[in-house]
């Protein structure tokens, strides 16, 4: 046999080894790692994890950023809601311990996914909506086609629809992200291969296992992330057709922290653009505090652009304020 044949039988023998382990790590991480509150139902044989906690009128429902944290994104500020209201929160499809979708992603089908969930675990609106980063856009999409049911929104330093186009006027280039890498990742995820990848900086000051928990679940959730970054500019596009939430108690928080210096030299940009940025998030964060009759827009100092784990107690209080709100007099 010749080095090239045997080079061959090596990689083939350490891939049939990789998917092996890959296999058996991911039932491990099954059992270990149990899903807090529970898998929810949801038809056409699929279960979605929902973590839902305390009591009272109205339902908060608490929709992540593009991330494969799922519902441990709320971690820090689950308990501390829950102790005035019922809460709500949950992994979208393919993430974490939820069955993955059936169909290529689609954000309105991320809010049919949520909406059912919520009826087969049992869950009464009305609905406060509070959705973070990108989660802004699938908790408008939710709105466009439940309203009747959402008494009032929070959104934490929210995607915009029109953002991009106002990022390239300030900084010359394309700040919408490539799915390209997360693609990759899911082509391989099998192998094994992903376990080797050293884990990113947590964005959360919380508990050790918690990293563990997340870093142990990226195989199985790196295809849905794909789906989702591919599909930012059409989630976008479709939360844009709706610039309107009427006379909805509404609270808009953004961070008050520039993008870290590691992160701009990472998208080739000056501390100048980072100014620029924060600048024009601050301008659509207030037009989108304008989209309600009863909309506000606060700056919270000191905060980056994970505000529930920086400054929970600015996401808390304002959950707070609009679930008062909606208590009172709802719309």
């Amino acid at each position: 046999m010749t080095m090239f044949n045997w080079i061959k039988v090596g990689l083939l023998v350490s891939v049939a080894v990789g998917a092996t382990s890959e296999r058996i790590t991911r039932d491990r991480v099954r059992k270990e790692w149990k899903a807090p509150g529970a898998l929810v139902d949801i038809g056409n044989n699929r279960k979605l994890q929902m973590d839902c906690r305390g009591t009272g009128s109205p339902t908060v429902v608490l929709e992540s950023g593009l991330n494969a944290y799922g519902s441990l994104s709320w971690a820090l500020v689950h308990d501390s809601i829950a102790a005035t209201a019922r809460v709500c929160a949950y992994s979208r499809a393919g993430l974490m311990w939820s069955d993955a979708p059936k169909r290529k992603f689609d954000s309105r089908e991320t809010a049919r996914d949520l909406h059912a969930a919520l009826m087969a675990n049992g869950e009464k609106g009305p609905w406060v909506m509070v959705g973070h980063s990108i989660g802004a856009a699938y908790a408008t999409t939710f709105v466009q086609q439940y309203g009747a049911e959402v008494g009032g929104i929070v959104l934490i330093d929210p995607s915009h629809p029109d953002q991009f186009s106002r990022y390239r006027d300030v900084t010359g280039k394309s700040l919408e992200p490539s799915a390209a890498v997360l693609r990759i990742g899911a082509k391989l995820s099998w192998t094994g291969l992903l376990r080797f990848v050293p884990a990113g900086k947590s964005p959360a000051p919380w508990p050790v296992e918690n990293d563990a928990m997340a870093a142990d679940f990226v195989p199985t959730s790196v295809k849905a992330l794909a789906g989702e970054a591919g599909a930012v500019g059409a989630t976008l596009a479709r939360a844009g057709e709706q610039r309107t939430f009427g006379n909805r108690p509404l609270i808009v928080l953004t961070a008050g922290n520039e993008q870290p210096a590691e992160q701009l030299a990472m998208m080739k940009l000056t501390p100048e653009h980072g100014r620029l940025l924060l600048e024009v998030t601050k301008s659509l964060h207030r037009e989108q505090a304008s989209w309600s009759a009863r909309g506000r827009n606060d700056v919270v100092p000191g905060a980056d652009h994970y505000i529930q784990f920086t400054r929970p107690a600015a996401v808390i209080a304002a959950v707070r304020e609009v679930v008062g709100a909606v208590a009172a007099g709802g719309r």
